[in-house]
């Protein structure tokens, strides 16, 4: 496929996805020269304010400006990657296509913040602190300090130190033990943790689709 080939291929596969996938999803076909590129067609680029012929990264940055050092690498495919850029959050992903004389790249940028918006708002409409059956059936509670205090002990870190697996872990660790069937264990563990609700139900969904 020589140069031209790969140029109209890229156009027509860029077009195609923005059609298919409507105005929060922008394409773009970058010409790359060692840290510097060139954007040479692009389709709803109001997701990222650029046009066809700056010379602008994702960020806004002016790529002319950046000189040769690997201040970033420009060789590899980016699948998926997060962006936050001017308030937004956009779900990115650049994939190359290289020949003798041509390095181009495809960039599909989703921005996805009102889609992030909804999720939180069905995380908070589908929330619920535990199964009724269960909580009528239970004669004595353990205390939830008592069950956090336990199952932290099992990790030989303070939970500022925690990674998102090790946080997971210790929210399955509660799961087993029944720290979910006592009331308002979800905010409690929340505050232990230092995250929101929403990400202890986004751990326990986690947990619950393995």
């Amino acid at each position: 496929m020589d140069k031209n080939e790969a140029y109209e291929f890229l156009y027509r596969l860029a077009e195609a996805l923005s059609l298919m996938f409507g105005k929060n999803c922008e394409t773009i076909i970058h010409e790359i020269d060692g840290q510097h590129i060139l954007n040479l067609a692009i389709f709803n680029g109001h997701v990222s304010n650029r046009k066809a012929g700056s010379t602008l990264s994702i960020y806004g940055r002016d790529t002319t400006l950046d000189d040769d050092s690997p201040s970033q690498n420009l060789e590899l495919d980016y699948l998926n990657q997060q962006v936050i850029v001017s308030g937004k959050q956009i779900k990115s992903t650049t994939i190359h296509m290289r020949g003798s004389d041509y390095h181009y790249a495809l960039g599909i940028n989703y921005d996805i913040s009102v889609l992030s918006q909804m999720q939180r708002i069905m995380d908070g409409l589908t929330a619920v602190e535990d199964e009724l059956s269960t909580r009528l059936s239970m004669n004595e509670q353990p205390e939830i300090a008592e069950i956090f205090d336990s199952c932290l002990e099992n990790f030989s870190m303070p939970v500022d130190l925690m990674k998102k697996s090790d946080r997971i872990e210790l929210v399955r660790q509660l799961q087993d033990k029944g720290a979910f069937h006592i009331q308002r264990s979800v905010p409690y563990v929340a505050e232990r943790l230092g995250i929101t609700k929403f990400t202890v139900y986004n751990y326990l969904n986690e947990i619950n689709n393995e």
